[in-house]
């Protein structure tokens, strides 16, 4: 069977059967009474559950993440890898544990493929502090996330390490390290909210300024930019971490505010003249500004549309929003400090956001809080 021909199984499944039917036998055996934590988390789209049949053309099939402490992996890392590659079965409901090596340099994913000899597996051994300081720039298993730490964490990398799924963790510090960063903690959430209002009061107007002098393209491109952040802040407001772009649309899906949502939101991006984008984004706007009243942070605003300075353009004035959330702030760290938020409300890049080390994501977060 080849892997095309072999029935899908969502990938954290295929993960949870290769732990269970191949390598948790082969580490009993080998190494009775080893300490580790067994999981698939981090980057991938299995990672969120949002993997289909065509996932499985790269950097997927049956992978598992292990996790011991930093003398252990000394000791026996490679021969844990060893024994792997020598005595896992060749494949996994019919998808291959073995992946050719990418040895193109323009194309340096991962691909399945069957073997007669040793596998090249995708079983990773790692100590979990050095993965969460490569991953989240810091170690969560030793001690809680600071401020600065948590504004220097892009929410997708936090998505990839609270998802997924942990299969055993007999230390329990990947299980400690995932319940410290499942969610912001509540001044921290408050500040980026603020923040997230700020995003979005800044390009109000320009969705009809753009439009007054003929230019639709500019302002169905700034009524999309909205769309995106309303999506951001109402994941934020049911206090779940936003995924990278590709995603973004499948995690809003799974919010209690999407149904109601929705129509104006896509009615917003499938305008062609700017009366109906303005309708369609003054729905959504009331309808997350509602939803923040009801979360009882601050003390309810108005969420009716209003002009804009005179101009005949409707807007929210989300700014009415951002002030009270940040009045409310009262940690000495947050207080006071600049409307810009972490790392991913002023920056977009996916290098940085993804390829950047922890050293990097702080300095790029302590720069934009110097402003």
């Amino acid at each position: 069977m080849t892997p095309t021909e072999a029935a899908f199984l969502p990938g954290l499944e295929l993960s949870r059967i290769l732990y269970g039917e191949a390598v948790r036998p082969l580490l009993d055996a080998a190494f009775p009474g080893l300490p580790y934590a067994a999981a698939r988390i981090g980057p991938g789209s299995e990672v969120l559950g949002f993997d289909t049949a065509r996932s499985a053309d790269h950097d997927w099939g049956p992978r598992l993440d292990l996790f011991l402490g930093a003398d252990d992996v000394a000791a026996h890392g490679e021969a844990i890898g060893r024994l792997l590659a020598d005595r896992l079965p060749k494949e996994i409901r019919g998808w291959p544990t073995h992946f050719r090596p990418a040895d193109d340099p323009l194309d340096p994913v991962g691909h399945m493929a069957a073997t007669d000899g040793p596998v090249n597996h995708r079983v990773a051994v790692h100590n979990p502090g050095g993965w969460l300081t490569r991953e989240a720039g810091f170690d969560a298993s030793a001690a809680e996330p600071s401020v600065r730490d948590w504004l220097a964490m892009p929410q997708q990398r936090l998505a990839g390490i609270t998802g997924g799924a942990v299969f055993h963790d007999g230390p329990g510090l990947l299980t400690t390290a995932r319940r410290r960063l499942s969610r912001y903690p509540e001044q921290v959430w408050r500040y980026l909210l603020a923040c997230q209002w700020q995003r979005i009061s800044q390009e109000e107007a320009f969705v009809g300024r753009c439009a007054e002098v003929g230019d639709e393209l500019g302002s169905a491109v700034v009524a999309a930019r909205q769309v995106r952040d309303l999506m951001r802040l109402s994941l934020l407001l049911e206090r779940r971490y936003a995924p990278y772009s590709k995603w973004l649309g499948s995690a809003f899906a799974q919010l209690d505010a999407s149904d109601a949502l929705l129509p104006s939101l896509r009615g917003a991006l499938a305008a062609t003249r700017y009366p109906e984008r303005e309708r369609h984004l003054c729905d959504a706007y009331r309808a997350v500004a509602v939803r923040q009243n009801e979360s009882g942070l601050v003390n309810p605003v108005d969420p009716s549309p209003r002009p804009y300075h005179g101009r005949p353009f409707l807007v929210l004035h989300a700014e009415r929003f951002a002030r009270p959330l940040a009045a409310s702030v009262t940690d000495p760290e947050l207080r006071g400090r600049p409307l810009t938020g972490s790392v991913d409300q002023w920056a977009d890049s996916t290098d940085l956001l993804t390829g950047a080390d922890g050293d990097a994501l702080r300095a790029a977060e302590a720069a934009a809080a110097r402003g």
